[in-house]
């Protein structure tokens, strides 16, 4: 049974609550392999995830060519599919030397930026016109897919006016032409996606690690802008890096370890939702759906098994009480929107 779907803003593209975020299988942090991969996407398909989310940046193109490998055989209309506008790949030649800035050495790996991954290129930042382009055009290449239905800004953060300006009118002319299902901006600040709901004419923000149970900056001013204009969003790193996931001594929060103050309320927490004989992930998953403006959430997954947890864990029942015991003992403020609230 396919879960239920939600539609972006004013745009005609509906996603899955569930989404499946394509980061690891581009080898974020640790290496997957083809097949391993490949059983990511099958087990996603089974358990009824239809919208797929992957960019250049993950793994130097590795994750597109994985995703597109992987649902090439199912049918294209049957499913939702984005990528990221931003970073343009350029080829390092095979002697080491970077070719665009020769006679740089080019290293062995990209760890450096995170994925384990053959560092075969290195990104480029361009948010021009003519590189919104030619990063759609490549990605389609990597994809091998005949189209794409949702394009996002990836990361503008330090290029605000650039992508504005000329990456921004670039999409809305591909979505005018038909080319884009949907447009949007992908980003781990709130503030910045912020401006863009109000000066353009998005369809989707993809917000990481800013709605969270432990983090609520998004609620400040994007979550009640977006609902207000009709623009969906798209919730990302529901887990905190691995604090919601798993809280103990030494577990990461936005990818360095957490602060003392919030593994005590992440255990804290994790206490009040095993009285209730939930699982403290499955309140982290089902949490950002208690805002008006949120279409699905997005899970980075790299196994079949971490797939059918999440599947498994959204749709665990939430038990009467949990949300009013939580801000009862100021575990979240009194005034976020929780799941069945009245918003």
């Amino acid at each position: 049974m396919i879960p239920r779907q939600n539609r972006l803003g004013r745009s005609r593209v509906k996603v899955t609550e569930l989404a499946f975020g394509a980061a690891g299988i581009g080898n974020l942090f640790t290496a997957v392999s083809d097949a391993e991969a490949e059983q990511a996407v099958e087990a996603a398909w089974e358990a009824g995830v239809r919208y797929f989310d992957t960019a250049p940046h993950y793994g130097l193109g590795l994750s597109e060519r994985r995703l597109g490998d992987a649902l090439r055989a199912v049918p294209r209309d049957a499913y939702v599919l984005s990528t990221k506008v931003g970073r343009i790949l350029e080829p390092v030649a095979p002697d080491g030397n970077d070719r665009a800035n020769d006679p740089v050495n080019a290293p062995t790996n990209d760890l450096a930026n995170g994925f384990a991954a053959p560092a075969t290129h290195r990104r480029r930042w361009d948010f021009t016109a003519a590189g919104v382009r030619r990063s759609i055009e490549e990605s389609l290449n990597r994809l091998g897919l005949d189209r794409i239905d949702i394009a996002y800004l990836h990361d503008p953060d330090d290029h605000a006016e650039q992508a504005l300006t000329e990456a921004y009118p670039e999409l809305e002319r591909l979505r005018a032409e038909g080319v884009l299902g949907a447009i949007g901006i992908g980003m781990n600040q709130a503030g910045l996606p912020a401006r863009f709901v109000r000066e353009t004419d998005l369809d989707v923000v993809l917000l990481a690690g800013r709605y969270s149970l432990l983090d609520q900056r998004g609620l400040t001013d994007l979550l009640p802008l977006a609902a207000e204009r009709g623009v969906g969003v798209v919730v990302g790193g529901v887990f905190n890096s691995g604090l919601l996931a798993d809280p103990k001594p030494g577990a990461p929060f936005d990818y360095t370890a957490a602060p003392t103050e919030l593994l005590d309320r992440a255990l804290r927490m994790k206490a009040v939702c095993e009285r209730y004989g939930l699982p403290l992930r499955a309140a982290a998953l089902r949490f950002p759906f208690g805002h008006p403006a949120v279409a699905s959430v997005l899970v980075g997954t790299r196994s079949a098994a971490e797939v059918r947890d999440a599947a498994a864990l959204l749709t665990h029942p939430v038990p009467d009480g949990l949300w009013a015991e939580l801000k009862e003992r100021g575990l979240l403020p009194a005034e976020v929107p929780t799941p069945g609230e009245a918003v």
